[in-house]
């Protein structure tokens, strides 16, 4: 059963991956539908809120992978004043959306269905572009490709924030792609914070911007 288990894991994991946005969209609208994440939809107090509130200086989010709307529900209301969510699943969508008008806050939130792996905003800059565990599903080899095409998208001054687990949940075990991540993201770009907590999963969030060009020609 367990290697069952672990074949099936992995073969959705690839496929959320690499896989067509066909494929990747039915398998995230019938786990939507099915209510598999419903564990999560309250996050109240998860780490990445306070970097959050304080870098999008009371300006623009752009929520990569934002799934049924925690961050644009639980993120403190004054803290910013536009939020845009991207996600390849109409199912989370709808319950994202519906989770917004219940708080108020459809008037300064809204949401596009797009794979953030090909999807380009239509000429906006952002204060804070979020990668909320959604960062999983970048291949390792595209993912400082995928965070340089998003980088013209910052306005100046503006940073990236991911936030991921370092462990399994259940087990404790460190994984190690989300570690590989991790160690692409602060060897290519500049690391205004880094964090790790000891809690459930081992949560970890960084804090980073392009590095000004001055600081690659030194690096190389």
């Amino acid at each position: 059963m367990y290697l069952i288990d672990r074949t099936i894991q992995f073969v959705r994991g690839f496929l959320l991956s690499y896989g067509p946005q066909e494929i990747k969209r039915r398998v995230w609208d019938r786990e939507y539908r099915n209510n598999k994440w419903y564990f999560r939809d309250n996050t109240i107090g998860d780490c990445v809120y306070p970097p959050l509130e304080n870098y999008s200086r009371k300006g623009s989010i752009l929520d990569l992978g934002c799934g049924s709307g925690n961050t644009a529900t639980e993120i403190a209301d004054s803290a910013y004043a536009s939020y845009l969510g991207v996600d390849i699943s109409q199912a989370a969508l709808e319950k994202a959306s519906a989770r917004t008008k219940q708080t108020g806050r459809e008037g300064k939130s809204r949401f596009a269905r797009a794979d953030f792996l090909e999807w380009q905003p239509s000429g906006e800059q952002f204060d804070v572009i979020l990668f909320r565990e959604s960062i999983y599903h970048i291949p390792l080899d595209r993912i400082k490709a995928t965070i340089d095409r998003y980088s013209i998208y910052l306005k100046e001054g503006g940073v990236f924030i991911v936030r991921l687990f370092a462990a399994n949940p259940k087990t404790a075990k460190i994984k190690h792609r989300p570690i590989a991540m991790l160690r692409i993201i602060e060897d290519e770009f500049d690391v205004i914070e880094s964090r790790r907590y000891e809690t459930k999963g081992r949560p970890a969030l960084l804090v980073f911007r392009p590095r000004q060009r001055d600081d690659v020609e030194k690096a190389g």
